[in-house]
This record gives C-alpha cells, structure tokens and sequence, in this order.
C-alpha cells in the first residue's frame, strides 16, 4: 500500500484522491470535499461535546483536504497515511494550522493515539482501497480504542459484492429492501490497493455489537459508498425503561409529506418517538410493518424536543393502505401500533442524470480522453447486463463502443455506463443521443477535444 501510494502522490495526488480531474488547482482540490464535510458535519449534534472542545481523528488523511477545513472547528485534528509522500503534502498544506498534524502510520493501526483520547473518528475513501479485509478491521477496533466514552465514529465502506466474499445473513431492510434490483453489482477482480475489500452492513452491524458500540445509521447500501455511524459507550444506558416509548407520527423519509409509496427509493418512513430508550440502536431496534420485521436504517435523538427519529425501508410486499407499525427493542413489544399511509408506487421513469469525461469527471462537456460515463436512474431492469443490452449511444451518428454497465446505487436504480468514441473520429461538436430501450433521452452537447 505504502509503495502505491507514494507513487500515486507523486504522480498527482490531488486527483488519485478527489478523482475529478488531473491536475486539479488547490482551490479545485479542497472545493470537491464541500459534500463529505456536509456529511460529516451532520453527526455533530451526535458528539459528547461541541466541536471546539474535542479532537477528531482522520484515517487516510491523504493531502489534508479534510483536515484543513475542519482544523477550524475542532480543538486539535490529527490524521494519519500510509503514505509518507501524502503526508508530505498534507503537512505543507497545513503549514498555516498549528492544531493540525498529518502523521506517517502503519497503515493497520493508530497506534500513536492513547485510549478513550479522540471524539470524533472518521474516514472517506480509505477502506475502499485497502484490499485486505484484516487490516479494515484492525484499523476500526483500534478507533474504538481510541474514541473517548459518547466518542462517534463516522465511516465510508465499498458495500459492492465481491465475487468470493464470505456469506453473509441478510437482514430485512438492509439487504432485501423494496423495490431494489435483486441483481446487485458483483466486482469480480481480486481485490488491490485502488478497487480494495468490501464489507456488507451486517457484518459491520456484528461489529458494533461485538464492541460495544451503538449503530446510530448506515446510508447507502449496496453501494460503494456506504457510510456508518456509530458511538462508543452506552453500557450505563442498558436498563433505561422503555415504558411510556410512544409513537407519535410518521410520515415520508425524504419529505414532508404524509404519503409513503410501497416500493422504490422513497419508499421509507420516518417514525417520530416519544421515550425512545437511550440503548436503542440499528442492532436493538426492529419495526414491525403490517406483520413484518424490519431493521431501521437510522437513529437520532433530539433532546430539547424531548423526542427520537427512527427512519426504516418498508420491507418487500407491503400492501397500501392504512398499515400499522410498531416499535420493538430486543425483541419486546414497546410501543402501540400506528398507521402508515402507504400508497401504489410510481413508475419507474428512466432519466439520463448525467454525461462526463471518463477519467475527467469535471471537465462538463469538454471529453478529452475518449472515453464518456455515463449515468442513468430508474432504468426498468434488474441487473447490469439487462441495461447494457438495452443501452445504444451514438456521438451524431457514429455509434460508441459499451465498455462497461454497473449498478451504482440499486434503490435508485441508476446505473453507470462507460462508452468509447472511436480514435478516428474528429475533435469538434457533436450531439450524444442516447436510448435505453424505448425511451429516448435528450440529446446532449459535447466536445471531443482534440
């Protein structure tokens, strides 16, 4: 690991970790980390204090893109690498931050942290690339090690199968969502230090529970960017009552509305709690919908409402209607039933998302390797070599090769698809059209570059 990544930081590290375009400004390079701040910077009601009072931790800190930013909320920021050559780079690029340090690592442990010291632990983009599972695992007990009691730790896993992964038992409402594919994305290369391990969110679910942790979320399944939440320490919490726990609403996860379809990507519910007991958790908690056991996929108190959010994916084969959900926490009834108001799902409707350079992903219409990606959501199929035979692409009217097909994300159906132009085809303008199936997609301006 060391070996590659020292290669890949000399060669152009701002684009082997943020790989939108090679050599990218500094202003672009730290620009592109706005998203995973956003999503780290949701967990911090989750902390046992405000940010300015604790110490966060980054595993695989690369050039500093995450830390820097966040060495102006956090009392101190540390982050370690494998790579000396990273590091090298991140520590110029903190030259400015007398609270922020990049450390050169084993690349297995943290083992230049003391125990129950950090209050925040995370990491994006690292465990994707580590291709032995052991040392994934050894780099997240070592995190709990280090979190202080109430600590969170906040992680991104490749959730992709890999063809010869140990078998895993699914768990309602993770791995059988409704109105997801049954075909899931298998990568059949041997894992390596770019396309590393993968991890299913039940085992990382067996994990929390094997050390003490509370799951508080996990967002993303199936896909290569599965994030997981949890916190370290809530022993003391084990005999909380869970008498006067009610369920006081429900309504769509992603919005406001009332209305939740039976199937598809919004077909979720956000159940509002009253009396929530302190040590429930993803591996505690179960919803029972209309008879069926369902696990939630996320957990967030809210202390000065005095109440608790708990989201769930209805599971497969739920009718619509007024159908009834209730609370169970280690298998015990623990609240009365109340009504979802679940209805027929949409249609899919196939929709072209969006049309990049291959290997340039920021270079917008501009296509300067010859290569195109592109991406699509709600395709009608149920596995990726379903899309590719249906796909057709053509830059005017020259055809363009299908390299490759995969489902990114299989709740939204959205699939990646990644074309070729012909090396004797003339730079200048032209029209993509697109077709997958019967439906025809808007054509789209691009530029083949010379």
């Amino acid at each position: 690991m060391r070996e590659d990544w020292d290669r890949r930081a000399q060669e152009d590290a701002s684009y082997y970790v943020a790989f939108g375009r090679k050599q990218q400004s500094k202003e672009e390079f730290f620009a592109s980390a706005a998203d995973v701040l956003r999503t780290l910077r949701a967990e911090y009601e989750r902390l046992p204090a405000p940010p300015h009072q604790l110490r966060a931790l980054e595993i695989g800190c690369g050039p500093g893109r995450l830390l820097l930013p966040l060495s102006y909320e956090f009392e101190r920021v540390d982050g370690v690498d494998v790579s000396a050559e990273m590091v090298a780079i991140a520590r110029r690029n903190l030259a400015d931050r007398p609270n922020a340090e990049a450390h050169a690592a084993s690349g297995a442990d943290l083992a230049d942290f003391a125990d129950n010291s950090i209050g925040f632990v995370y990491s994006y983009a690292v465990f994707q690339h580590i291709p032995s599972r052991d040392v994934v695992w050894s780099y997240l007990r070592d995190a709990v090690r280090t979190l202080q009691p109430g600590g969170i730790l906040k992680c991104q896993f490749n959730a992709l199968s890999r063809a010869g992964d140990p078998p895993v038992e699914p768990v309602v409402g993770w791995s059988l969502r409704s109105g997801a594919p049954s075909g899931r994305t298998v990568l059949q290369a041997a894992p390596d230090t770019w396309s590393g391990a993968s991890f299913r969110a039940e085992e990382l679910a067996a994990f929390c529970a094997e050390q003490g942790l509370q799951l508080l979320s996990f967002d993303g399944f199936d896909t290569q960017y599965l994030w997981m939440t949890a916190r370290k320490g809530f022993e003391a919490a084990e005999a909380d009552p869970a008498e006067g726990c009610r369920l006081v609403g429900a309504a769509n996860t992603f919005s406001s509305d009332r209305l939740i379809p039976q199937a598809g990507r919004f077909a979720s519910a956000a159940l509002w709690v009253v009396g929530l007991p302190a040590r429930a958790d993803l591996n505690s908690l179960r919803v029972e919908i209309d008879g069926q056991l369902t696990a939630p996929s996320f957990v967030r108190r809210r202390p000065a409402a005095g109440s608790a959010q708990v989201n769930v994916f209805l599971p497969p084969g739920t009718r619509t209607g007024a159908v009834p959900a209730r609370l169970l926490l280690d298998g015990q009834n623990i609240s009365a039933a109340i009504a979802l108001r679940v209805t027929p799902a949409a249609p899919l409707i196939p929709r072209l998302v969006s049309v990049s350079d291959g290997v340039n992903l920021l270079s917008s219409a501009n296509i300067e390797s010859r290569a195109l990606k592109v991406s699509i959501e709600e395709a009608p199929y149920e596995d990726a070599s379903a899309v590719r035979r249906a796909f057709e692409a053509r830059l005017d009217d020259c055809l363009l090769t299908v390299e490759d097909v995969f489902c990114v994300d299989p709740l939204a159906r959205r699939f990646e698809i990644n074309l070729t132009a012909p090396a004797e085809l003339p730079a200048g303008p032209y029209n993509l059209f697109c077709r997958l199936g019967n439906r025809r997609f808007p054509h789209v301006g691009l530029r083949l570059a010379p």
